[in-house]
């Protein structure tokens, strides 16, 4: 898998919005072990301290938890991570209606050119 990183944002921070869309994509499940932070720094061509950075937030925030000799395992559960895909798919729709707005469209224009594109799908 190839992943690219945007300028403007600490790798860190995409790493841990790419695991968290892993997880509530399905990728990993609640107990799964997450690749170990030198692989995941090799396959990423990062530092480890970055990986480790971002594992070390997710553990923060609940999302995974390490065992001392095997690794990091995804520690949310079903609940948990239809909460955590409400926030993620809240915070990409946002992103879309600024955009849009700044193009002139306003809530409604927005809303039928969703379900316009929809339609054509």
């Amino acid at each position: 898998m190839t992943w690219k990183f945007a300028d403007d944002i600490p790798i860190y921070l995409q790493i841990i919005n790419i695991l968290k869309t892993d997880i509530v994509a399905g990728k990993y499940h609640s107990g799964d072990k997450l690749p170990a932070v030198r692989d995941l720094a090799m396959e990423l061509g990062v530092n480890p301290n970055t990986v480790q950075k971002a594992f070390a937030e997710l553990e923060r925030q609940g999302l995974v938890q390490s065992e001392r000799t095997s690794g990091r395992y995804v520690s949310i559960d079903e609940k948990d991570i239809e909460e955590l895909r409400s926030d993620i798919s809240g915070s990409y729709i946002a992103e879309m209606f600024a955009n849009l707005r700044k193009m002139g469209m306003d809530d409604q224009m927005i809303k039928d050119a969703v379900n316009k594109w929809e339609e054509k799908q």
